[in-house]
């Protein structure tokens, strides 16, 4: 991860949760730097550039319209998020994850191929990959927190796509599930408030 923005100094971020930021497709880490202080305080928040140019932007991966994915090109940007945690994380007490829209499916990847690592997962107007390859490598002993935040009048995320996500995380996580109509494929002013809640009680109490 060449681009990494974070909400706090390096000398203040020693012994404090981080919160690894994923933006959407076709856009870059500025898209989520500017949540940070709609986020609790505690955490040491880190917006990551995803490594694929789309036109002169950023994504984790290529995809259409239909969200179909290259396997491949999901696996060298999992691996390149693996590579940057593991270069940080004795540093801070825990590690949890916040995706929008196309990283929303990054965070459910990382989650899925080492589910121990992480506290808890937020994932906002996304999905989640429908992949026999992810599926086969799964690995759950327990429920992980996770939250997901959405408009079902959102018409990014096509109805298969979000039908295959609420069955995944019904099936595998201990899931915090919000609507908010009229919101469209964006992040709304109370479903940070409600993000918020969430990780206060998962990662801070």
């Amino acid at each position: 991860m060449e681009t990494v923005v974070w909400s706090k100094p390096e000398h203040e971020r020693a012994g404090t949760p981080l919160l690894v930021m994923l933006h959407g497709y076709g856009t870059d880490e500025s898209r989520m730097s500017k949540l940070f202080g709609s986020l609790p305080p505690e955490f040491s928040c880190a917006a990551l550039r995803g490594p694929k140019e789309i036109g002169d932007h950023y994504g984790w991966f290529l995809l259409d319209y239909f969200l179909t994915h290259d396997f491949a090109d999901v696996i060298t940007s999992t691996n390149a998020v693996f590579g940057w945690i593991e270069s940080v994380k004795d540093r801070h007490s825990s590690v949890s994850l916040l995706g929008f829209s196309q990283g929303m499916a990054m965070a459910s990847t990382l989650l899925r191929l080492r589910p121990a690592q992480f506290r808890a997962v937020v994932g906002l107007s996304g999905f989640v990959l429908d992949n026999e390859l992810l599926a086969m490598s799964e690995s759950f002993t327990s429920r992980p927190p996770f939250f997901w935040g959405r408009d079902k009048g959102d018409a990014v995320i096509n109805d298969a796509a979000a039908e295959h996500t609420a069955e995944w995380l019904h099936r595998n996580t201990a899931l915090t599930a919000r609507t908010y109509p009229g919101m469209g494929h964006s992040i709304s002013k109370a479903e940070l408030v409600d993000v918020s809640a969430f990780l206060r009680h998962y990662v801070l109490r």
